[in-house]
């Protein structure tokens, strides 16, 4: 059973899950845009980060168009039971984009259990 969420509803709980992070982080999160795909995305994707991640910039980083932080809602209502379940997912995937921002990897958040 695949778990339809409203886009503005699911929109809320992205902002929530963004607003729930430590505030240090949200300060260094600076030229990051967060956007919602209402479309299913690529296959096996949840979410994507694209961009340069912090632990790659060097002093010539200037004047370059955001990092974006992308949530794909279909993907993420698909493999949802619940509400909750979607709530959850979000909040997972937006700490798992958020840390690749932070250039933590696939293999480094598996490491930690994420």
């Amino acid at each position: 059973m695949v778990t339809d969420i409203d886009p503005a509803r699911f929109e809320e709980m992205a902002a929530g899950a963004l607003d729930a992070l430590p505030e240090e982080f949200g300060r260094l999160m600076s030229n990051v845009a967060v956007t919602v795909e209402h479309g299913q995305g690529p296959p096996g994707l949840l979410g994507l980060y694209q961009g340069i991640p912090l632990t790659e910039r060097t002093t010539s980083y200037a004047g370059v168009l955001p990092d974006r932080i992308t949530l794909y809602r279909q993907a993420i209502c698909a493999v949802s039971q619940s509400e909750d379940e979607v709530r959850c997912q979000v909040r997972r995937t937006v700490i798992h984009e958020v840390a690749h921002h932070f250039g933590i990897s696939d293999d480094r958040l598996r490491e930690l259990g994420w």
